[in-house]
């Protein structure tokens, strides 16, 4: 289990490290003093528009941040139900998912065609599985 709660953790570090690149894209576009002053005036709606790599990291960090959640529920769930008897498993999985994840980021913010889908559901399916292995 020491493995999964490395992964979790990784997941964790690297949820809070995805808002990084499209926070400083708002930075360069709207300029230092507009950004320390919150938002630009009339914001949204005249808000400066970010470049589209930007918009496509804000969507990869959110869909983390929409994630995060089931995963930590299974490997939580994992370590009371299951204890060291699937642990390798759990933790495999666990380290698939963050791979996955990693790979998503990458992949839907630079736009790279056909696979953004895949990565995910690599993702999703590591934390079904890791489910899968809790409730049997």
């Amino acid at each position: 289990m020491e493995t999964a709660y490395t992964y979790l953790a990784l997941s964790g570090v690297l949820t809070l490290l995805l808002w990084t690149p499209y926070i400083l894209a708002r930075l360069f576009v709207w300029g230092l003093p507009t950004f320390l002053n919150n938002y630009p005036e009339g914001f949204p709606a005249t808000a400066p528009e970010p470049p589209l790599w930007a918009q496509r990291s804000q969507r990869a960090h959110l869909n983390m941040v929409e994630t995060m959640p089931a995963f930590i529920a299974v490997i939580v769930a994992a370590t009371w139900l299951v204890g060291d008897a699937q642990g390798a498993l759990i933790g495999g999985l666990a380290q698939v998912f963050f791979f996955a994840r990693l790979a998503h980021a990458a992949v839907y913010t630079l736009g790279i065609p056909y696979l953004r889908t895949p990565v995910y559901l690599i993702s999703w399916g590591a934390v079904l599985m890791i489910g899968y292995t809790v409730l049997t």
